[in-house]
């Protein structure tokens, strides 16, 4: 989740070079009444961890002389290592409006990034630099943070200032590795990541970003190996866990990737990526019942509540049926599932009832997003901003509906939603499950994913649409669909184009049930995690172990989104993973006239097979268990005629069904919104007063902001 950089020390996204506390003695000037050898006692005991014994005499210090920079902050930042941000923050900075020296802002820089807030951070490098141009340490962690922001460019310039005033700076390489990376330069991340470790062998951190690197490369054996040498050599960073548990994931060790985020959440509760990871692997894995993931999720849940302190909204007289201001948060504004189910509905919405506004977590853009940006009245980057902000933004914008599109998925910001900053909040098309987050109302779905039974495995009340709750947008151009292949090739193709990640045990199993049922038959695998030698090797295995020779077996990596379509041409039909099925797959097999065999399960998740397929007029495809399931398959098999009317008829069955109405299906989604709004004015009266603390926010018919053109902010997955 997020970026997973890492340098000297810091195990989170942020790459700050250098002990803190070494550096200040020498660096500010000393007070007129300093007592030396106390300040040294007292940071002795700060280096040393006895927090409690140097907070004493930093404020033995101040009580003597309440103008001693050098104990203010030092105390700053005793306070914000034990988690007293906003006071630790204080004095730093009341540190610097009696000395403004160099080294106060290079450290409070390094507070504010790894507070999250790196636009906060560069302006400090940035006043640091202007008292000292040489600081490289400066340049260094100037870079870092512009990285944070989106700015690989940037980041890449003051890494390379650094460099240039200390050539053998290993943070400063390590950190230029990172800007490369972010930049698409690869060959060249790679060498830098070379240098860094050819000065320090050791040094944990790059090996750490040179697995990032092997990741995005899809090397994913030299990038578990990059993980397990940085854990070798620093056991307790999280972050470095978290990475191993992503990695290991992708290649398809499922119950390991578990007990990597665990590991992680253990070393650092607070690192929110590896509960988000947790949390979405859950769903990977048959043998964890809902009510298990259930618990998970609330547990989380209640870890955000401690952390933020909520928007409390009061609706006006006469709210109930004013147009109403609907924000979007997602960072998959763009060629990905959530763009392609958006794109037609957005298209289509009454803007006299909707107005729409988009808060991109991330830089990632392409003809799609240029597409959706002309339905938004403005578009708000959110990527390089602490939640706090975020919320402040969305609450200012007056937003009445803020919907999360992700979940506990890529570039979620859902720790922003504990902030309530929108007064109605719904989960919406990028997640499957909970979030655990009882700050978000509703969860929208449809009869099928949602059934009552599903009720007890949400914090988020239940809201469905009547009919399909996706809406999916045809691909252009136009992929023609090829006869049924079984006719040339004289034998049954199979298929799946799911993540590799979905291919659990259990689904493995069965499908070479299917096989061994049907002689002679073909299993056509497409993903990314196939582009890697050993995954393939790993996979083909996986088969051969339940007696499915290689022969029958065809392993491909990814392809443009219209070479993928086109290979659905050479598959009579797909199967569905569970409990995890396809959701794109699944609709761009039917649109290229492929069937989907899926199997009935037990959770929202592995019922968006069944709402689908419902939807498109397909019931007899949904298998209610194993066994039906391989009976399934095999009839199907059996019966070309009915498949070769299928291949001629399926994309025609397609777009006259729910599933791409977008007219219809954005009218069902305008009343949805309108009917939550009406509830949240109608009980607003009704909910407990604030409680002392509170953020009132009076929620009214404002001016619409003006558009915010998307300038910083790509976040690597």
């Amino acid at each position: 989740m997020g970026d997973k950089g890492c340098a000297n020390g810091s195990g989170g996204q942020g790459a700050q070079d250098g002990a803190l506390l070494p550096a200040f003695a020498a660096a500010a000037a000393p007070s007129p009444v300093a007592d030396a050898a106390l300040l040294q006692t007292a940071l002795a005991h700060h280096r040393a961890g006895r927090t409690d014994n140097a907070a004493l005499l930093y404020r033995q210090i101040l009580a003597a002389d309440p103008e001693h920079a050098d104990a203010m902050h030092f105390l700053g930042l005793l306070l914000c290592d034990t988690g007293e941000h906003a006071t630790g923050v204080k004095w730093i900075e009341g540190s610097i409006r009696l000395l403004p020296d160099a080294t106060y802002y290079s450290n409070l820089g390094n507070v504010l990034a790894r507070q999250g807030k790196p636009g906060a951070a560069i302006a400090a490098y940035r006043e640091a630099l202007a008292r000292r141009p040489d600081y490289a340490e400066a340049h260094n962690n100037l870079g870092s943070a512009l990285r944070e922001t989106g700015d690989p460019v940037a980041s890449m310039e003051s890494c390379a200032n650094a460099l240039a005033l200390r050539p053998d700076y290993v943070e400063a390489w390590n950190n230029l590795g990172n800007a490369l990376k972010d930049h698409g330069s690869y060959d060249a991340a790679l060498k830098s990541y070379a240098k860094a470790l050819g000065l320090r062998p050791d040094y944990a951190e790059a090996h750490n970003n040179l697995g990032n690197l092997f990741e995005k490369l899809g090397r994913l054996d030299e990038a578990t190996a990059c993980y397990r040498r940085a854990i070798a050599l620093k056991p307790g960073v999280a972050a470095i866990h978290n990475n191993l548990g992503n990695v290991l994931r992708d290649r398809g060790y499922l119950d390991d990737a578990v007990a990597s985020f665990r590991q992680a959440i253990a070393l650092d509760a607070d690192l929110f990526q590896a509960h988000s990871n947790l949390l979405l692997q859950l769903n990977f894995l048959p043998h964890v019942p809902p009510g298990d993931q259930f618990a998970e999720a609330r547990r989380f849940g209640e870890l955000q509540i401690v952390r933020t302190r909520p928007f409390v909204h009061e609706p006006e007289v006469g709210d109930a049926e004013r147009r109403l201001r609907i924000g979007l948060v997602s960072g998959d504004l763009n060629t990905h599932p959530v763009g392609f189910f958006l794109e037609n509905v957005v298209a289509r919405l009454e803007t006299a009832q909707i107005e729409l506004v988009a808060y991109p977590t991330r830089i990632h853009e392409d003809a799609l997003t240029a597409r959706l940006k002309q339905h938004f009245s403005a578009w708000h980057l959110l990527a390089g901003r602490d939640d706090e902000a975020c919320a402040k933004q969305i609450c200012a914008d007056r937003i009445d509906i803020l919907v999360d599109l992700s979940g506990h998925t890529n570039h979620n910001r859902l720790s922003m939603f504990a902030w309530k900053p929108a007064p109605v909040q719904v989960s919406w098309l990028g997640y499957f499950a909970t979030t655990g987050l009882r700050s978000i109302d509703y969860v929208l779905g449809d009869r099928y994913v949602l059934p009552d039974t599903e009720t007890a495995h949400f914090v988020e009340l239940p809201w469905c649409l009547p009919d399909s709750y996706l809406c999916f947008t045809p691909p252009e151009p136009e992929i023609a669909t090829d006869p049924l292949p079984m006719l040339t090739s004289g034998t049954v193709t199979f298929g799946s184009f799911n993540h590799l990640v979905k291919l659990n045990d259990a689904v493995v199993a069965l499908w070479a049930r299917v096989l061994h049922a049907v002689p002679g038959s073909r299993l056509y695998l497409k993903t990314k995690q196939l582009n890697d030698p050993s995954v393939q090797c790993a996979t083909a295995a996986r088969f051969a172990a339940l007696g499915i020779d290689d022969a029958r077996l065809i392993l491909e990596g990814e392809s443009p989104r219209a070479a993928l379509l086109a290979a659905y041409n050479r598959v009579d039909i797909a199967l569905d993973p569970f409990p995890y099925p396809g959701g794109t797959t699944t609709v761009e097999a039917l649109w290229m006239g492929v069937p989907v065999l899926t199997r009935r399960g037990n959770r929202f998740l592995s019922h968006v097979g069944e709402s689908i397929l419902h939807n498109a007029g397909m019931p007899q495809w949904i298998a209610h268990n194993d066994d039906d399931y391989v009976v399934k398959a095999v009839t199907f098999a059996a019966a070309h005629d009915r498949l070769k009317r299928l291949r001629a008829g399926l994309r025609q069955q397609l777009l006259a069904s729910p599933l791409c109405d977008a007219s219809r299906f954005a009218r069902n989604l305008e009343a949805a919104f309108r009917g939550m709004w009406r509830q949240y004015v109608a009980g607003a009266q009704a909910r407990p007063r604030p409680q002392a603390g509170a953020q009132k926010v009076v929620n009214t018919e404002r001016r619409p902001p003006e558009n915010a053109p998307n300038h910083t902010g790509h976040i690597s997955p």
